[in-house]
């Protein structure tokens, strides 16, 4: 009997903090989904549940297949990268288990991602910098600002995008209906000198 995968996708829509829990059947495939903007930091912790003579591996790509991390076995760890431009990112977990070994349950996985201000740790960058405790909270705030800006920025722009793809559309569609009608007309007009002279090739006419 050959061994039986099930792929499962679960779009997650995150905010800037998204943590999740789910269970993993043996040999299947579960993956989350996110759309994450150019130039951010992308952090997550993930811990899975003890599963004897079962093998999780963690794989974490883009739209084009690029491995941004990969871990074989995975048990527990920490994972980072940053996003080089505005895309849909997929975190896939594949359980592995030996068929014909009995039943056994569903794995436990744990996964917290956070991305943006909150991926940041403010408490380094105080260390290296020497701020003060109202100075690091201003500069959290000054980073959340210019993620939101940023956000209304991309807002804007597709916003921009699909008035234009719209506007296209509409003369598309006008320009479609005109030669339309021209067509009928040319047609309709073909038609009356066409019986008009069948008709008068049959002398019912004059």
């Amino acid at each position: 009997m050959s061994r039986l995968y099930v792929f499962l996708i679960m779009p997650v829509i995150f905010q800037l903090v998204s943590s999740i829990s789910f269970f993993l059947p043996v040999n299947s495939r579960k993956c989350l989904r996110e759309e994450i903007h150019k130039d951010v930091l992308v952090t997550g912790d993930y811990e899975l549940g003890e599963q004897p003579n079962t093998k999780t591996n963690l794989k974490i790509t883009d739209s084009s297949g690029h491995i941004l991390y990969s871990k074989e076995d995975a048990l527990k760890g920490k994972f980072a990268f940053t996003t080089e431009d505005y895309d849909m990112f997929e975190v896939c977990f594949e359980s592995k288990f030996p068929m014909g070994t009995g039943r056994v349950p569903d794995q436990l996985v744990n996964l917290d991602m956070k991305h943006g201000v909150e991926a940041k740790n403010y408490e380094e960058i105080a260390k290296v910098e020497k701020l003060k405790p109202l100075e690091v909270e201003l500069r959290r705030l000054e980073d959340l600002s210019e993620s939101i800006v940023n956000d209304f920025a991309y807002m804007k722009k597709r916003e921009e995008e699909m008035r234009d793809t719209n506007e296209s559309t509409n003369t598309r569609v006008l320009y479609f209906s005109i030669f339309s009608m021209c067509c009928l007309i040319g047609l309709a007009t073909w038609q009356v000198f066409y019986l008009r002279r069948f008709f008068k090739a049959k002398k019912l006419i004059e």
